[in-house]
């Protein structure tokens, strides 16, 4: 009985989740997300899970809270945000079971839908989390088709509601990848992709023959935002032609949201990319070219086309583990130091893991920031955040403080001590 109780007791707090705190932290080293320097003896105050106060503690006035956290110097910044991953999507990748990242025997493409799919419950999440990532974008991998289909934007929280904006994106692959999967050519996989907005277009002006249609009716359908502008397209590319080819897509079909998404050679057509106002997901550091669309890879991609006024996100697909994106991030600082190359300023480094990645999310002033208004997702650090081996000590998503804790921790703290004789006994339950 006692046992059972015990258990009933764990089940519920595992499924009730924690109370959001109004809080204060002070003399924190803050660094606010927007591309600004870190301010020194910061403040932030969160109210009713929102930020209402976030600089310098000669302007925060007085607060009335039951909760302080003097931080003595810790860093203080927003929840880094994640863009483009897998996240909630996969358990064990090796174990198909688990692995719900590819749907390589579907008919479908454009229509499929991670919302439903998304586990809160995965490890995967609750490693991220630790990392301080507290809103990620997450889609399946073109596999079948060109298209992903329809990503969602998701919060990192210990609860059962992780998606914060469902069907947020679709996803499409051109260059060398949409070219394999189209059956081996560029030029097949941009007819794929010429079809699929005609057909969409047909359907969404009740113009749609089925019989003659190439896409199923439910792609036909799901495309129907992207053309209209209120779902964002996000386009893997590499290759500076292909980056081109993809902005000629808006003489024809001008509410189209683009994203960019690798864009390995952007540099080059970089102005070309600033003109256009479509932003862009880089690959942290390519500098060397993985494929032959990425001959012109430099570790100054992202710093040039920052410097031409391109709007740049760090893309964490791009990388083993999206909780690297603020070691990423460090590396464009450093650099900025290295003669001849083009890196970021601190600021800049750290709003490509979080205020652009949040607009181009469509979280804008809501998340990857510290202002008025900001959802309340902050994290404190031991050390500089874009230094390697910094780690959270505190995050909070949405003003409730999380866990830090996972299996890999627990393992780590079951094993570091090999006296057997504090531990359980085996198969007691």
């Amino acid at each position: 009985m006692i046992r059972a109780t015990l258990l009933a007791a764990s089940v519920l707090a595992l499924t009730t989740p924690a109370a959001a705190e109004d809080f204060v932290i002070v003399n924190a080293t803050l660094a606010k997300g927007d591309g600004s320097e870190p301010i020194q003896q910061g403040v932030v105050i969160v109210d009713d899970n929102k930020v209402i106060y976030a600089g310098p503690q000669s302007g925060a006035g007085s607060f009335d809270t039951a909760t302080v956290y003097d931080v003595a110097g810790g860093w203080v910044t927003p929840g880094l945000v994640a863009t483009l991953t897998q996240l909630g999507l996969s358990d064990v990748g090796g174990v198909s079971e688990s692995n719900d990242t590819r749907a390589r025997g579907s008919r479908f493409g454009a229509a499929l839908d991670v919302t439903p799919a998304i586990n809160p419950s995965s490890e995967h999440i609750t490693v991220h989390r630790a990392a301080g990532i507290t809103r990620a974008a997450t889609d399946t991998v073109p596999s079948a088709g060109i298209f992903g289909g329809q990503g969602a934007i998701i919060d990192l929280g210990a609860d059962g509601d992780a998606v914060t904006t469902p069907r947020a994106f679709q996803l499409v692959s051109l260059g060398e990848t949409g070219a394999r999967i189209s059956g081996g050519s560029r030029v097949a996989s941009f007819v794929d992709l010429a079809n699929a907005l005609h057909e969409a277009d047909a359907y969404a002006k009740g113009k749609w023959d089925g019989a003659d249609a190439v896409l199923p009716r439910a792609d036909a359908e799901a495309l129907g935002p992207v053309l209209n502008g209120s779902q964002k397209l996000y386009v893997g590319v590499e290759r500076a032609s292909d980056i081109r080819a993809v902005l000629g897509l808006k003489a024809s079909y001008p509410e189209l949201d683009l994203v960019l998404l690798g864009a390995s050679e952007g540099w080059l057509v970089a102005s070309e990319i600033a003109v256009s106002g479509v932003p862009v997901i880089a690959d942290g550091l390519d500098d060397l070219p993985a494929a032959f669309e990425e001959l012109a890879a430099t570790q100054s991609n992202i710093g040039r086309m920052v410097k031409a006024g391109v709007q740049v996100a760090i893309n964490a697909a791009a990388m083993e583990n999206p909780r690297n994106l603020n070691q990423y991030a460090g590396n464009l600082v450093a650099l900025a130091k290295v003669p001849g190359a083009s890196g970021l300023s601190w600021g800049e480094a750290l709003a490509t893991i979080t205020s652009v990645p949040a607009e181009i999310s469509g979280l804008k002033g809501r998340a990857g920031v510290l202002a008025p208004g900001a959802l309340a997702d902050v994290v404190v650090w031991d050390n500089d955040p874009l230094e390697l081996g910094s780690v959270p000590t505190m995050v909070f998503i949405e003003g409730v403080r999380q866990p830090l804790d996972s299996h890999q921790t627990r393992l780590r703290d079951r094993y570091k001590d090999l006296d057997e004789t504090t531990l359980p006994e085996a198969y007691d339950w």
